[in-house]
């Protein structure tokens, strides 16, 4: 039996000819796993969003500042080292607000938010273009990464 692969569809060939043709099945198929924390970090009512750079993955859209894990870390870990990493700050974690995921062309995206407060530092923009603080109320005026919006619907609330 010869195999070849067409169009996400395995092809089977068999000795007389007949064509059976079978859809891959998502295990078969699977889209890399990327497992991120985001925190919603609240001053003075307002939460705070960050404008992704232009040139790179996700580009101008908005999210909650965040990050991948590192093997062997807990979410909490790797949210409050994103946050020093990317914001040169510090963050107390309140709350865990959701899990969302969203399947992109490069992966699925499996994201666990939480709600945190600044404890120092003055959110320095070392990785996004642009920053702003709202009320929950006014979230939804923004154009969010697609994995952000499901905790966007919630804390707006």
């Amino acid at each position: 039996m010869r195999e070849t692969f067409l169009n996400n569809k395995f092809k089977f060939a068999c000795r007389d000819s007949f064509l059976i043709e079978y859809y891959l099945e998502e295990c078969y198929m699977s889209k890399k796993i990327i497992n991120v924390v985001a925190a919603a970090i609240e001053k003075d009512g307002k939460i705070f969003c960050a404008q992704r750079p232009e040139g790179k993955s996700l580009g101008g859209y908005w999210e909650f500042p965040g990050g991948k894990l590192k093997e062997g870390e807990s979410p909490e870990e790797a949210l409050i080292r994103e946050i020093y990493e990317e914001l040169n700050s510090k963050i107390e974690i309140i709350s865990f607000v959701n899990e969302a995921s969203y399947d992109y062309d490069f992966g699925t995206v499996v994201m666990k938010t939480f709600h945190a407060k600044l404890v120092c530092g003055n959110l320095d923009l070392l990785e996004h273009q642009d920053s702003v603080w709202l009320e929950p109320s006014r979230l939804k005026t923004l154009n969010w990464a697609p994995v952000d919006r499901p905790a966007v619907e919630l804390l707006s609330k």
